[in-house]
């Protein structure tokens, strides 16, 4: 079987979908008789993805968005038709318009942010999943989604039948390891801390998160700190400013992007990770903090409550006041923090990539022969 795959999110930093992509497509070259061709306008990360048959990009960075639009229009249906493939694979929302009529189609639909939370997005990316997630969905032989909330979701809004849709989750790589908290003073961290992991942007509600723990009592912020750790995103979240203004110089440190290795260490010793979300189509960092054993603090809204199980603590992401006694429960309670400790590897490990992997070939399966028929 060739599979096409769009690519695109390989071609920069890793975020969540970049790396559901990555790790999807690693597992998916373990299966026998797959050939796998990753299609990006930009030059993608080679390190981990020695068993991928073919990877194919143009010469130059296409950096802009528009300019990324019109190669996935153009370029990459013509590179589909050159590799004669048999089914294309879109990870994240979107299909070429112009893909070729004997190529069966497959994708991704992560959330409906536009749908549900559209004034977290800016407004470019509002408007291509506004006008192409719902072509897509309609010109697609078959959907993923991530979750039930988003399967749930996509139905409703898009009247799919179910015979169309398969609900493959995501899963987090299990990485012993090997820093010590005393090696993390290299980021200036020299007490106990929870930590928060996300793209800065609306979305996150970094900004309650914030306002929340600056009412709880001065002593509990001396003693655990609030680590942040994220690429800068959209919308102007100025982090420095907001801090400035709750007083909570002495108490918060960003880091920015950091790499695997170390973001494995900050997971491992982190009391808890704070993913207060206004909205989530899965919310990959709960999964990732739960395969090194630490517990969460999470919105009760979309597929958070699904992802955490009985591993976290579950808040009102509009309510400050909620997301503060969560906060506040989980740093004044040691017992109440262990009992979901006791239940994150457990929780973690009912979500695995290679198993999600066979049930993405097994839709490509579905997807090629409901397309010939």
């Amino acid at each position: 079987m060739k599979i096409g795959v769009d690519a695109r999110p390989l071609s920069r930093p890793l975020t969540g979908i970049g790396r559901y992509t990555l790790e999807m497509c690693k597992s998916l070259s373990k299966i026998d008789n797959i050939s796998l061709y990753l299609y990006s306008p930009s030059p993608i990360d080679f390190e981990n993805l020695e068993n991928i048959t073919y990877i194919k990009y143009r010469t130059k960075n296409w950096h802009n968005g528009f300019l990324k639009q019109l190669w996935a229009e153009f370029f990459l249906p013509k590179w589909a038709k050159e590799d004669k493939i048999d089914v294309f694979w879109g990870p994240v929302h979107r299909l070429p318009r112009f893909l070729p009529k004997t190529i069966a189609s497959v994708i991704t639909i992560h959330d409906l942010v536009w749908k549900y939370a559209g004034d977290t997005m800016h407004s470019f990316t509002y408007f291509l999943e506004k006008f192409q997630m719902p072509s897509a969905i309609k010109a697609a032989d078959f959907i993923v989604t991530d979750s039930q909330s988003t399967f749930d979701a996509v139905k409703l809004e898009f009247g799919v039948e179910s015979k169309r849709l398969a609900l493959i989750p995501l899963a987090a790589v299990f990485i012993q390891n090997n820093i010590s908290f005393e090696e993390l003073k290299k980021y200036n961290i020299n007490l106990s801390y929870f930590l928060f992991v996300g793209t800065l942007e609306p979305r996150k509600n970094l900004a309650r998160l914030l306002e929340a723990y600056s009412l709880l009592p001065k002593k509990l912020k001396l003693q655990t700190m609030l680590v942040i750790v994220g690429g800068k995103g959209w919308g102007n979240v100025d982090l420095e400013n907001i801090i400035a203004q709750l007083n909570l110089g002495d108490y918060v440190k960003v880091l920015g992007y950091v790499d695997e290795q170390s973001l494995t260490a900050l997971y491992a010793h982190a009391k808890f990770l704070a993913m207060p979300s206004i909205y989530e189509g899965f919310g990959l960092p709960l999964l990732e903090a739960m395969t090194q054993g630490t517990p969460v603090l999470t919105s009760n809204n979309s597929s958070m409550p699904e992802v955490a199980g009985n591993a976290g603590l579950l808040i009102a992401a509009q309510d400050v006041n909620s997301i503060k006694e969560g906060l506040f429960q989980l740093l004044s309670n040691d017992e109440l923090l262990a009992s979901f400790a006791l239940n994150t590897k457990t929780q973690a490990r009912k979500f695995n990539w290679d198993k999600s992997a066979v049930q993405l070939f097994n839709v490509f399966n579905k997807a090629i022969n409901l397309h010939r028929s």
